[in-house]
């Protein structure tokens, strides 16, 4: 093993799953050898089993949904604003003048704290659930998205003014390919960001979701549902990270060779 040596994929899932073998024998260990007290955590198999209640007994499948949904309508209005107003901050600086010390001051404010404003805004109904996501999320994507535009090789630029384009023209047909696999791959680290403002905005106000199971578990002393919330968050959060990658590396094939 050398730093930066590439290794095959199969030696790759290979230790990927062997950590999680680790991570789940240390948790059986500490649970069913009687180390840690039930009350503060659930062994794997209470956690498997009150796994199998929630989806056959109380309807669960529709909690993951309405999140998913959440997650999904939040980081699209998002994207659909910050993408192009990165791309706008990267390309002109005058722009960059104008929004950058305010996206720079956004960005460091907490989603959770706007959650009694949007309340008091928008009530408890879907578009709060989905303002948290986006509040979350837009001024991170703006900020990213705008460094790796503004750093865009000038050579390339500068070639393209050489052959005849104008100013759209240069943003159209080098900024924007140039950057469009950084782009993607913001998003794609974004959106896991996201997936931690739906659970806080589900805690307050909701009557479906993940978060909204996880906090009546709380309640219940539940720590194998809440558990089971939780890993249910992660595995989706996983494929959804394995479809980002999956569809980057075909859209963007050409940068990998």
């Amino acid at each position: 093993m050398h730093p930066l040596q590439p290794i095959g994929r199969g030696t790759r899932i290979v230790l990927g799953i062997s950590f999680f073998v680790l991570f789940f024998a240390a948790w059986s260990v500490a649970t069913l050898g009687g180390f840690v007290s039930p009350t503060f955590l659930a062994d794997p198999v209470t956690m498997v089993k009150d796994g199998i209640y929630l989806l056959t007994q109380q309807g669960f499948l529709t909690d993951i949904g309405m999140t998913v949904w959440r997650v999904v309508g939040g980081f699209a209005l998002a994207a659909a604003v910050a993408v192009p107003v990165g791309i706008a901050m990267g390309a002109y600086k005058p722009v960059e003048a104008l929004l950058e010390p305010f996206v720079s001051f956004a960005r460091y404010l907490p989603a959770s704290a706007f959650v009694p404003l949007l309340i008091l805004w928008a009530g408890i109904g879907e578009m709060q659930k989905l303002l948290v996501i986006f509040i979350g999320s837009v001024f991170q994507i703006i900020l990213m998205i705008a460094v790796g535009v503004a750093h865009t090789r000038r050579d390339l630029v500068e070639a393209a003014y050489t052959l005849g384009a104008g100013d759209s023209g240069v943003i159209r047909r080098v900024l924007i390919p140039a950057n469009a696999p950084d782009i993607a791959e913001t998003l794609r680290l974004v959106l896991g960001w996201a997936w931690t403002y739906v659970i806080v905005a589900e805690l307050i106000g909701a009557s479906s979701g993940i978060g909204y199971m996880i906090i009546n578990s709380q309640a219940l002393m539940a720590t194998g549902q809440i558990i089971f919330g939780i890993i249910v968050i992660g595995l989706i959060g996983l494929v959804s990270d394995f479809l980002f990658k999956a569809v980057n590396r075909r859209l963007f094939a050409w940068r990998l060779a």
